[in-house]
């Protein structure tokens, strides 16, 4: 079973991200949340390619978290269960979406929406061409970042150099990305997809028994939080 989501189409992924939501909504206990949250630790351990971006990005969701619990102990009457409560809700909401999305392919899932959920294709193919370049932006911070080092423009030791010199990238990454994104404009309206009426798909979009088990296994963990309840109400 390690490594099945990296053979799913992400449809499925984003499936199991947003079933998230709902079994966030149905954590209302800390005995449901320190529950359905290990549930959804063991099954994205176990589910999970070994090598599946940077493992840092579980940080945001430690973070989201604890930063929450915090809230919530400070502003509602330093109550420690109710604070976890909300804390480890935010795990639950946050944790699939975090670990599935660096295996979403832009054209794969762009391919699902078009020929599977059957929306129209200026928006999927306006989405993929979005997503890919939102995927390329680090990349393009990076090479801008070097051509200033290169020039001499490089940050200093100081915070205020550093912050001058990130703020200068970020207004660069902003002028290239509108560039790049009126040029995809021009280079999509010269193909036709701005006029055309019926669309045809370069590649097909399969649907596996594995796509229908990963499925199902993102219901049931949504269905772990009410069942709790109804467990321990009974």
């Amino acid at each position: 079973m390690n490594g099945v989501l990296a053979r799913v189409n992400p449809l499925v992924l984003v499936a199991v991200g947003l079933l998230a939501l709902v079994a966030s909504l149905g954590v209302r206990s800390l005995l449901t949340a320190v529950i359905t949250t290990g549930v959804y630790v063991l099954a994205m351990a176990l589910m999970l390619p070994a090598r599946s971006g940077h493992p840092l990005r579980f940080a945001t969701v430690v973070l989201g978290g604890v930063s929450v619990a915090y809230s919530t102990w400070l502003l509602g009457g330093g109550h420690l269960d109710v604070a976890a409560t909300a804390g480890l809700r935010i795990a639950v909401l946050a944790l699939p979406g975090v670990a599935v999305a660096p295996l979403i392919e832009p054209m794969a899932l762009a391919d699902q929406l078009g020929q599977r959920l059957r929306l129209p294709h200026r928006f999927v193919v306006s989405f993929a061409a979005a997503l890919q370049r939102f995927e390329q932006l680090g990349q393009t911070w990076q090479h801008l970042s070097r051509a200033r080092r290169s020039r001499g423009f490089g940050p200093g030791r100081g915070p205020v150099s550093r912050g001058r010199h990130a703020a200068s990238v970020t207004f660069g990454l902003l002028v290239t990305t509108m560039r790049e994104a009126t040029s995809a404009s021009i280079a999509m309206d010269a193909r036709g997809f701005a006029r055309a009426r019926r669309r045809t798909w370069a590649e097909p979009a399969p649907w596996t028994g594995t796509d229908t088990a990963v499925l199902l296994v993102g219901v049931l963990l949504a269905a772990v939080p009410y069942a709790v309840g109804l467990f321990s109400a009974a």
